[in-house]
């Protein structure tokens, strides 16, 4: 009699991680019903020290080099990421064989009496964690006060519906996962907040040399959307960018087309240097280098050289 497969999923033990890490289990589980699927909780430096921004705490693999190590070492056959927290540069020996689903890459406004950053009353407080909201809320809003903000979705909620600010910005992937869709009163369009490269986006990673996880893997594999992903990060690896470079960039895959948006702005968002591009679906990596260049070329050396002397 044919033995069980048997594979271990890495994640982390956050609500919205663990929902990932079920939908990915989901998912395999409708492609190959006889698969046992166990999932493992690996706690990370970024899910342990709550209390710092995510820039003074550093920006490379905080969310998973944990995870990454117990690959590395054999105890899991793959992890589940929110594309976006992996750094563009995976250990050797790993990679992202496997884009199973993209939801909403866009961001939501939670707020009392507005749908979009412009409706917010003068002199807005708005909170959020990120750098790259930061500087476009203040590009859009230069007399709003941004205040930081961390924790998972239910904190980040809690927190908001216990202050007096008049905004949160979040990711609506993440809304829509936890069933919070009630809480937003707008999803913010690509001119107000262009979104994180890979916002959205699930990724499944593994061991190179292991053929058996990536084939089981590769049967849940959205191949368009991937592009579109493949794209967005290889602009924000040609920027150079981590957490503390205000990177956005934003593609729409149709017909065999990429079309690329780029954002890099500096911290107070005084100067933001946007621009898109599209090309082949069949090359997306050369596309998001050449926006890159584009916006280097328009000043953008300029803003990385001042952040990095910070």
């Amino acid at each position: 009699m044919n033995e069980t497969p048997r594979f271990v999923l890495g994640a982390r033990g956050s609500p919205l991680a663990l929902w990932q890490a079920e939908r990915v289990k989901e998912l395999l589980k409708d492609q190959c019903p006889e698969t046992a699927i166990e999932i493992q909780i690996i706690h990370t430096t970024g899910d342990k020290i709550l209390d710092k921004p995510l820039v003074q705490i550093g920006d490379k693999g905080l969310f998973t080099k944990e995870i990454e190590k117990a690959l590395l070492d054999g105890e899991i056959d793959f992890a589940v990421h929110s594309f976006k927290d992996l750094p563009t540069q995976l250990p050797d020996g790993l990679a992202i064989v496997s884009m199973p689903e993209r939801d909403s890459p866009f961001d939501a406004l939670i707020a009392k009496e507005a749908k979009c950053l412009r409706d917010l009353p003068e002199n807005p407080v708005i909170a959020t964690g990120s750098l790259r909201r930061r500087a476009q809320v203040l590009a859009v809003r230069p007399d709003a006060t941004v205040v930081d903000i961390r924790g998972n979705v239910n904190t980040r909620l809690r927190k908001y519906r216990e202050s007096d600010w008049d905004a949160l910005i979040m990711a609506e992937a993440g809304l829509r996962r936890m069933e919070w869709r009630d809480q937003i009163a707008g999803v913010l369009s690509i001119e107000e907040m262009l979104p994180a490269p890979a916002q959205g986006a699930l990724a499944a990673e593994a061991r190179t040399d292991d053929a058996r996880t990536g084939a089981l893997l590769q049967k849940i594999h959205q191949v368009e959307a991937a592009a579109g992903v493949r794209a967005e990060r290889a602009f924000l690896a040609a920027m150079e960018g981590g957490c503390q470079v205000p990177i956005a960039a934003h593609a729409v895959v149709e017909n065999g087309r990429i079309l690329l948006h780029g954002l890099l702005a500096n911290l107070n968002g005084s100067r933001c240097i946007r621009d898109a591009l599209s090309g082949s679906e069949d090359d997306p990596v050369s596309l998001g280098e050449a926006l890159a260049e584009a916006i280097i070329q328009k000043g953008g050396h300029e803003i990385i050289a001042s952040l990095r002397s910070c």
